[in-house]
């Protein structure tokens, strides 16, 4: 018989290394998942024939492009999607924006060129007709 009673704290850590020792005998379909795309991802890019230097350096740079994108594409995209439905707003129903202008897509550079314009037309209309 046993001479010391088994604890509580004694037997879940028992059982804890026993699910340990199983998982690293027999891989779960999800582990196994992962390393099945691992293989694809080294085969397709013919990283299994470099050493591991040269994959550091591949994986670096692939993760710096990729990073480089995604940050264009979260920071930039969005107006850009907004001044593309603006135009087809335009193209469709021949209006301009809501407010009668196209400032607040476009910024306030082109607001300012185009109080420019509308202080010069006119003067450039009478000339040009004047001219005639």
């Amino acid at each position: 018989m046993l001479s010391a009673p088994i604890s509580l704290p004694t037997v879940l850590i028992g059982a804890g290394i026993i699910f340990l020792f199983a998982l690293a005998l027999y891989p779960s379909s999800l582990l196994r998942w992962f390393q099945r795309k691992r293989y694809q991802y080294e085969v397709t890019f013919s990283l299994y024939m470099l050493t591991p230097t040269e994959k550091f350096i591949f994986n670096s740079i692939l993760f710096l492009f990729l990073s480089m994108v995604s940050i264009a594409v979260a920071l930039y995209l969005p107006r850009h999607v907004k001044i593309i439905a603006h135009r087809a707003y335009y193209y469709v129903s021949g209006d301009l924006l809501k407010n009668g202008t196209t400032s607040g897509v476009l910024g306030s550079s082109s607001a300012a060129a185009g109080s420019v314009l509308a202080e010069h037309a006119p003067t450039a209309v009478a000339e040009a007709v004047g001219s005639a």
